[in-house]
């Protein structure tokens, strides 16, 4: 049976997710942020125990993350998840454990948004030699305001409505976080307006997770992507050896983009949004 994680399984909790460093970036990051299996604030990792120690394991906060379990157990990790009685924002992770999840979250009473059933995770760990580059550069704490559009924009095409409704304080404090690590890049015009914009989302010492990609509509269908994404792999290899993004597979041109520059798909995501 799933059970709360405590402190003293933070060593056998890092080496479960190290198993998979790509698949388990975002609960990783976590653990290391906290130096714990015990987050502070109201989130907490449910684990279940194999004859060889632990098994699998969840992460169960504002976001929902599996970890290595098999579709019996994401099941009863999503019936944990509902007995909390905590509203999530998504659950996503390894297609495997996310869909069977899908299957006792949708009986809940949280209405689900969204289902992203097929997205190809994938990785690159060196760029094709000859790759084309366009210039990017570290966005700065006081381009906050020039970021934050853009960031937004691509949250709203991506998921339908805006993250700045009700003042989107949460947002904002993730855009400002971001440019303050160095984890968010761009490119703008002569007149100072955005034309590229990415963030390395999650970052550990073994992968790095790109997110938050977007092209200022006005520039989109000049063949800027590709250039743009080999400059923000090789600015996102200076933290770790290993690149990381997922994609919905309906995104046809931006799945072709990746691949063109390097990326390879290692498994396949899905995240259901509520």
């Amino acid at each position: 049976m799933p059970r709360t994680l405590g402190r003293r399984d933070t060593t056998a909790l890092i080496e479960l997710l190290d198993r998979d460093p790509v698949a388990n970036i975002f609960t990783r990051s976590q653990v290391s942020m906290h130096r714990s299996a015990v987050p502070d604030g109201f989130a907490h990792i449910v684990g279940v125990d194999g004859d060889d120690g632990l098994a699998a394991a969840c992460w169960v906060g504002a976001n929902v993350a599996p970890t290595a379990m098999s579709e019996d157990q994401a099941q009863k990790f999503a019936v944990h998840a509902l007995d909390s009685r905590q509203r999530f924002a998504s659950v996503f992770g390894p297609a495997t454990s996310v869909l069977p999840m899908h299957e006792v979250l949708r009986e809940g009473p949280q209405p689900i948004f969204d289902v992203r059933e097929n997205q190809p995770l994938m990785t690159i760990s060196q760029l094709p030699d000859g790759i084309e580059q366009n210039p990017l550069r570290a966005a700065k704490i006081h381009e906050f305001d020039l970021v934050l559009p853009a960031s937004a924009a691509m949250f709203e095409e991506e998921l339908g409505y805006s993250p700045l409704e009700n003042g989107g304080s949460f947002y904002r404090s993730r855009v400002r976080q971001l440019i303050r690590d160095g984890h968010t890049v761009i490119d703008c015009d002569e007149h100072g307006d955005v034309i590229f914009k990415a963030d390395l989302g999650t970052v550990t010492d073994e992968a790095v997770q790109i997110q938050g990609v977007w092209v200022n509509p006005r520039y989109r269908g000049l063949g800027l992507a590709a250039a743009y994404m080999s400059s923000t792999v090789q600015y996102a290899l200076q933290f770790a050896p290993i690149a990381s993004l997922y994609v919905n597979d309906f995104n046809v041109p931006a799945m072709k983009t990746y691949q063109r520059i390097g990326f390879e798909q290692v498994d396949t995501f899905a995240t259901i949004l509520f």
